[in-house]
C-alpha cells in the first residue's frame, strides 16, 4: 500500500519528509481513515507514510498562560473524553469525543486527524467550532494560526497545504458561567456516523444568555454555525418558548441533503430536536447526565511508546515483541498489523472480520492500549510491545476472562471470541470491578453475529468476581 514508512524523532524531521515528497507523503497518527482509503485505492499517489505517533509531548491537554486550552496533535479521542479539564470546562468536546467509534478506535484516532479529515459528519468538529478553536499549521516555511471557521473549504477540503502539519488545536477557555453540551443522532448507539449532531455553548449571567454558539454537523458541505439562532438567544432566558424558537431557526439555517442515512427533511427535524435537547439540558443543568464519571478507555495501567527515528521499506525488517517474545519480520512492511501478525507471524488467533475497524475481532494490545489491528500500519510494531490472544494466558493457566467464557457458555461460533476476550481482559486491568454499564461500553467495539451478548456480559462479570 506504501513504499516508505518513516517514524521521525522530531517535528522538524517530519516536516522535512513532507517537503521532500510533496503530494506523495501523508502524516499518520491514528490512520483510522487513511488505512481504509489506501486499501480501497482512493489514494493512488501516496507512496510515503510519516508516522508521528512517537513524537514527544504532542499528546498533552493543557490550560496555557494565554488562557487557552491546547490539544496536541497526538491527543486522542480517549484522551479528551477522560480529561478532567475538558469535562469541567468544555463538556461538549468530551461528549463528542466519547461518541466516536469504540474504545479501540478512540485509542488511536486523534482529534487533529478528525479535524483534518474534514467530514461534515465528524463529531469533534462542531464543539471545537462552537468553542472558537483554531488550528496551528506548521511547515519548513513557518507557522500560521487558522480559525476553524476559515479552515474548511468544502466536503473533506481544507486550507492545509501538502507540506504542512497540524501541530495543535486550541480554543479560549470558556469563562465562568459557560455551559456546553453535545447531542448526536445516529442509526445505532455506537460505532455509527452522525445523521445529525449539534454542539451548543451558552454563557450565562444571572440567568440570561450573554453569548450562545450552536454548531451543526452532517447538515451542510461543512460543519456550520447558526448565527440567526445564536442571536435570538442572546439577552434572553432559556425558557421553553425561547428554546423552541432558537431550535426552529437553527433548523432553517441547515442545508442538508438526502443520503443513505436520512432525508433532508428528516435531518432538519432532527436539527430542531437536537438543539431543543441540548438547550433544555443546559437550562436544567443536566448536561452531564449519561456521561460516565470514569470513562472506560481500554488502556489499562498506562501507555508506552518507543522514541522514533527509523524508516521502513521492503529492505528493513520490523523488530518487535509479541507476547513477550522477540520477532524479526523480514517482510510485511506494507501490510496492516493484522496481516503482519497472521500472515508473517502465524499468530492466527487474531481474526479478520471486517478489516475496517467495525467488528473488533482483531483487537490486540499495542503498547498497553487495546486497538483494532486492521487499522494499524505494520511498521508501527517496530520497537513496540504487542499482546495477542495467544499471550493472554500465563503460566499454563487461562486468564480469568477466558475461564469465565468457558464456564458461562459465552462461546458460540467463536470467531468474535478473541476480540471480546481481549477487550474484557483490558477492562479488568483498568476497572477490576466494573459495573454493567462499563462492561457494555468496553465491548461496544466488538460484534457478535451469533447474538451471544448476554452470556458474554455475564462471563465478564464472573471474571471480575474471580479477579478480586
Amino acid at each position: 500500500m506504501w513504499e516508505r514508512y518513516l517514524s521521525p524523532a522530531t517535528i522538524d524531521e517530519a516536516l522535512q519528509a513532507l517537503a521532500q515528497a510533496p503530494g506523495r507523503a501523508r502524516l499518520v497518527a491514528g490512520a483510522t481513515d487513511l488505512i481504509l482509503e489506501l486499501e480501497r485505492g482512493q489514494r493512488p499517489g501516496v507512496t510515503t507514510l510519516i508516522d508521528v505517533t512517537r513524537l514527544p509531548a504532542l499528546d498533552r491537554i493543557e490550560l496555557g498562560d494565554d488562557g487557552c486550552i491546547h490539544l496536541g496533535a497526538l491527543v486522542t479521542h480517549n484522551h479528551v473524553a477522560g480529561s478532567p479539564l475538558i469535562q469541567q470546562r468544555a463538556l461538549a468536546l468530551a461528549r463528542a469525543c466519547w461518541e466516536v467509534g469504540a474504545p479501540q478506535i478512540r485509542n488511536r484516532a486523534t482529534v487533529a486527524g478528525n479535524v483534518i479529515t474534514a467530514s461534515p459528519a465528524n463529531d469533534s468538529i462542531p464543539p471545537l467550532l462552537a468553542l472558537g478553536a483554531s488550528a496551528a499549521l506548521r511547515s519548513l516555511r513557518g507557522e500560521r494560526q487558522v480559525p476553524l471557521a476559515e479552515f474548511y473549504t468544502g466536503v473533506r477540503k481544507t486550507v492545509l497545504q501538502p507540506d504542512e502539519m497540524l501541530t495543535e488545536v486550541s480554543f479560549p477557555a470558556p469563562p465562568a458561567g459557560t455551559r456546553t453540551t453535545f447531542v448526536k443522532f445516529a442509526l445505532r448507539r455506537a460505532q455509527a456516523i452522525s445523521v445529525v449532531n449539534a454542539a451548543v455553548v451558552v454563557e450565562l449571567s444571572e440567568g440570561r444568555v450573554r453569548r450562545a454558539a450552536i454548531a451543526l454537523g452532517s447538515v451542510a458541505p461543512t460543519v456550520i454555525r447558526t448565527p440567526r439562532a445564536e442571536a435570538a438567544l442572546a439577552g434572553g432566558r432559556l425558557s421553553p418558548e425561547e428554546i423552541e424558537r432558537a431550535a426552529e431557526m437553527a433548523a432553517s439555517e441547515a442545508k442538508p441533503i438526502d443520503d443513505l442515512r436520512g432525508t433532508a427533511g428528516f435531518r432538519r427535524e432532527m436539527v430542531r430536536v437536537s438543539v431543543i435537547r441540548a438547550l433544555r439540558s443546559i437550562a436544567e443543568e443536566s448536561e452531564h447526565d449519561g456521561f460516565p464519571a470514569r470513562p472506560i478507555m481500554l488502556w489499562g495501567g498506562g501507555l508506552t511508546a518507543t522514541p522514533g527515528g527509523f524508516e521502513h521499506d521492503s529492505r528493513r525488517p520490523i523488530e518487535t515483541t509479541v507476547n513477550g517474545r522477540a520477532y524479526r519480520f523480514a517482510s510485511g512492511q506494507n501490510l496492516t498489523l493484522l496481516r503482519l501478525l497472521r500472515d508473517e507471524g502465524h499468530l492466527i488467533g487474531t481474526k479478520e472480520g471486517c478489516a475496517e475497524g467495525e467488528c473488533g475481532a482483531c483487537t490486540v494490545f499495542l503498547d498497553g492500549a487495546a486497538v483494532m489491528a486492521c487499522m494499524v500500519p505494520a511498521p508501527r510494531a517496530h520497537g513496540a510491545d504487542i499482546v495477542t490472544i495467544e499471550g493472554l494466558a500465563h503460566s499454563g493457566r487461562l486468564h480469568p476472562v477466558q475461564q469465565a467464557f468457558l464456564d458461562e457458555g459465552a462461546v458460540q461460533c467463536g470467531y468474535c471470541t478473541p476480540g471480546f476476550l481481549m477487550a474484557g481482559a483490558k477492562l479488568l486491568e483498568e476497572a477490576p470491578r466494573p459495573d454493567g454499564a462499563q462492561i457494555r461500553e468496553a465491548i461496544t467495539g466488538n460484534l457478535c453475529r451469533c447474538t451471544g451478548y448476554y452470556k458474554i456480559v455475564s462471563a465478564i462479570e464472573k471474571a471480575a468476581d474471580a479477579n478480586t
